[in-house]
C-alpha cells in the first residue's frame, strides 16, 4: 500500500482527485494536521499545515483575499481547493460548502477538509475511514485538523495552543504547528510544511492580497524552519517599508524600518548594503561608511558591484565620495 501523508490547516485529513475514475489510494496523499484561521480585527485568512510528505502545501493550502482559506488534507481531493473558493464567492457559508463539496465526492470517507469564508464562517469535516487517530475541533474564526497522528490529542492541543498565543495570525498559527508537533505529531514524523495568509478584503491586485506564502518542500524540522522564514520576511517588510518612507522623503521613519530589520536578521549583508546606499542618497554619507565597512569585509563583491551604480542613478555620489566608500575595507 502507498506510503500516505497527514496534513494541517489547522486541519488533518484525506482527499481523492476524480474518484468516480480512480481509486483513492492513487491519489495525492496528504495526512497531516493543519489549520484555517481568521484574524478578526484585521480580516486577515490563513491556512498553516505541516506533514510527513514532500510539498504538503502545494496540494493541501488554498486562499483568496476576500473569499476565503480551505484545508483539503488525508487522502486529498485537490479540486476541493478551488471549487471550494468558487463557492465561497458565490456568497455560500462555509458549512454549505463543506457539504456541497462531500456530498459530491464518492471517496468521502477518506477525506479531510476545513473551510473558512471571509464572512467569519467555519466549517470542517473528518472522514470516518481516515487514518486514526484524525479528528478536528472548530472554534471561534478558526478549525484544526489532523489525521494519521501519533495520538488523539494532536488537534486539541492545536487549539488550546491557538486560543491562547499572541502575535500576529501567522505567529499564532505557527505556534498552533508547534503544539502539535509538540504532542505527538505525524506518526511517521516531519517533512515539509506551509503557510498562506491573505487579505480579509481583495484589492484586485493578487501581488497585494497575497500577505505571506512560505513553503518548506523537505526539511528534517520544517515547523523550525517555517518559523525561521517568517522571521526573515518580517525583516523584509521592515526593508520595503523603510524604501517607502524613503521614497516619501520620512528619513526618520526609514532609519527606524531599517534598523528594525537589521536587529531581526543581523546577519544578512544586503540589508545593510541597501540602508547604506539610502543613508548616502539622502546626504548621510558619514553614517553609511560602518555599514558598508561591514558588508565589504564580510563579502568584497559588493565592493565591486558598488560602482556600477552610480552611473545608472542607484547611488549619487561623486568620485571623491565614491572613493571614500570604496576605501573604508579592510
Amino acid at each position: 500500500m502507498k506510503r500516505m501523508i497527514c496534513i494541517l490547516v489547522i486541519t488533518f485529513c484525506f482527499s481523492v482527485t476524480n474518484y468516480s475514475q480512480q481509486s483513492f489510494y492513487s491519489n495525492p496523499f496528504a495526512h497531516t494536521y493543519s489549520i484555517v484561521a481568521m484574524d478578526p480585527e484585521t480580516g486577515q485568512m490563513g491556512v498553516a499545515v505541516q506533514s510527513h510528505w514532500f510539498s504538503v502545501g502545494s496540494i493541501v493550502a488554498w486562499g483568496e483575499a476576500g473569499v476565503g482559506v480551505v484545508a483539503t488534507q488525508s487522502f486529498v481531493n485537490p479540486s476541493f481547493g478551488p471549487r471550494g473558493l468558487a463557492l465561497l464567492k458565490r456568497g455560500k457559508t462555509a458549512k454549505h460548502v463543506v457539504e456541497a463539496l462531500i456530498a459530491s465526492d464518492d471517496g468521502r470517507d477518506v477525506r479531510q477538509l476545513a473551510v473558512l469564508g471571509a464572512d467569519g464562517s467555519v466549517a470542517a469535516y473528518t472522514g470516518k475511514n481516515c487514518i486514526p487517530d484524525a479528528g478536528h475541533i472548530i472554534g471561534d474564526n478558526y478549525s484544526v485538523q489532523a489525521n494519521l497522528m501519533m495520538n488523539d490529542k494532536i488537534w486539541s492541543a492545536m487549539s488550546e495552543a491557538f486560543e491562547n498565543a499572541e502575535g500576529s495570525l501567522a505567529q499564532r498559527m505557527i505556534t498552533a504547528l508547534e503544539a502539535a508537533q509538540n504532542a505527538g505529531g505525524d506518526i511517521r514524523g516531519k517533512q515539509s510544511a506551509s503557510i498562506l495568509i491573505v487579505k480579509g478584503k481583495s484589492t484586485g491586485k493578487i501581488w497585494e492580497d497575497r500577505l505571506i506564502d512560505l513553503r518548506v518542500e523537505d526539511h528534517s524540522d520544517p515547523v523550525k524552519e517555517l518559523k525561521r522564514l517568517l522571521r526573515v520576511h518580517r525583516a523584509y517588510e521592515h526593508m520595503n517599508s523603510g524604501d517607502l518612507a524613503v521614497e516619501l522623503g520620512d528619513m526618520p521613519l526609514a532609519m527606524k524600518e531599517y534598523s528594525a530589520a537589521e536587529n531581526m536578521f543581523p546577519e544578512n549583508e544586503e540589508m545593510k548594503y541597501w540602508h547604506a546606499v539610502t543613508l548616502v542618497n539622502n546626504g548621510k554619507l558619514e553614517d553609511a561608511l560602518p555599514l558598508f565597512a561591514k558588508v565589504f569585509d564580510k563579502n568584497e563583491n559588493w565592493k565591486i558591484l558598488t560602482p556600477r551604480l552610480v552611473p545608472v542613478g542607484l547611488l549619487k555620489v561623486n568620485d571623491e565620495q565614491l572613493e571614500k566608500i570604496l576605501s573604508v575595507s579592510k
